[in-house]
């Protein structure tokens, strides 16, 4: 195990003493069987069942807990597997407060199935605004859900105000820290209950696995939610986890790359004249630019920006590049474009997009690890007015 005061980008190699103790090997094996024997009738041993537990998923789990300096990690089939299983904490009829702007495929579970089923209630709220949040809990609140930087806006949350105020109330929180990762932010050490990651994303970094990751700060919740999760089975499976951990090994190099890469596209971007408008936490014109410069160590490898145009533009631009790659997801090593209405949050009504801010002429880049020069220049060839 890495020691507590070591680097970070010490801790990404060790964390978890993921190395096989029976042979030795550094990279821990992919354990496919589904189940255990038992030492003798009444003596199971420490793995029993895959959908329970299983050595290299445990493997993963040892090592995201440590990261996120919590007391333990479990790993789902997918981010919104992981969110359901948050969610699965609350007995029907609770309130969640989650925010205005978020990310839709998470919205959609709250919205679409939570509510339309009638287990829980949900109220948005601009998270940059902690009056907003005390002002929205009820009785029955029992979960607030933060995202930052949120997708796609990048609005930034104060987490340490957001959890004195839920703490006053006796109520949970919880952080999806998937764009920032434990590199840049770990909200445990904020005080926050719950951290969620989308291991699809940065964890994984090669746009090759899908997974989720929740993590906790007290042994007691972390039993409850793997009780839950035993139950439900949305659990990851052994080599999906493998691929995730070994994604995990190259996160402090790769997020160095997306950072630096993201700043300088911004900084570009907010010169460009047919860019209209630019969101991302690293420039000084964010309205949130210092409390991020305060709660992050860096300001993450998603850029957003409104182009000048309507629908035909945003297609053009998007047609034109070469780069980039035109397509869902985020967080690999490869740079993603997409417009959120039709893609990451079309899920969302129009009418609802647009009190989030989303605008149709929206476009959010997922910076890759390629050289810069490369980058900047296909942004500008495809901003070319046609």
């Amino acid at each position: 195990m890495a020691g507590s005061n070591s680097q970070f980008e010490t801790k990404v190699i060790h964390a978890g003493e993921t190395s096989d103790a029976a042979t030795g090997a550094v990279m821990p094996p992919i354990v496919t069987s589904t189940t255990f024997e038992w030492e003798a009738l009444g003596q199971p041993r420490e793995h029993i069942y895959t959908r329970s537990s299983n050595p290299t998923r445990d493997a993963l789990e040892r090592c995201v807990a440590e990261l996120e300096s919590g007391v333990r990690a479990l790993a789902y089939a997918s981010g919104q597997a992981a969110s359901a299983g948050i969610l699965d904490l609350l007995d029907a009829g609770s309130h969640v407060i989650a925010p205005l702007d978020f990310y839709g495929g998470t919205r959609r579970l709250f919205d679409q199935v939570r509510r339309r089923v009638g287990a829980l209630d949900f109220t948005w709220v601009d998270m940059t605004d902690p009056a907003a949040v005390a002002a929205a809990i009820r009785p029955k609140t029992k979960l607030v859900w933060i995202e930052t930087p949120t997708n796609p806006l990048l609005k930034v949350t104060d987490i340490a105000a957001i959890v004195a105020i839920a703490r006053q109330h006796k109520v949970l929180t919880c952080v999806d820290n998937t764009f920032a990762t434990p590199c840049l932010q770990r909200p445990l050490e904020l005080g926050a209950d719950i951290v969620m990651h989308s291991a699809t994303k940065y964890f994984g970094g090669h746009s090759d696995v899908l997974g989720g990751i929740n993590v906790v700060a007290d042994a007691e919740l972390g039993r409850q939610l793997h009780l839950l999760r035993s139950a439900s089975g949305g659990v990851l499976g052994p080599f999906d986890s493998y691929l995730v951990l070994r994604g995990i090994k190259t996160l402090a190099l790769r997020m160095e790359r997306h950072c630096s890469n993201a700043l300088a596209i911004a900084q570009h971007l907010e010169k460009h004249p047919r860019v209209a408008r630019v969101y991302y936490p690293g420039l000084p014109a964010h309205p949130q630019h210092a409390l991020a410069k305060r709660q992050m160590g860096s300001f993450g490898g998603i850029v957003c920006f409104e182009i000048r145009g309507d629908a035909a533009a945003v297609g053009g631009f998007l047609n034109r590049l070469q780069v980039f790659t035109v397509a869902e997801s985020l967080g690999a090593v490869e740079s993603l474009a997409g417009q959120p209405a039709t893609m990451s949050h079309s899920s969302v009504p129009t009418d609802e997009r647009r009190k989030m801010g989303i605008a149709e002429n929206l476009i959010r880049l997922s910076v890759g690890i390629e050289g810069l020069q490369d980058l900047l220049a296909d942004l500008d060839q495809a901003l070319l007015t046609p």
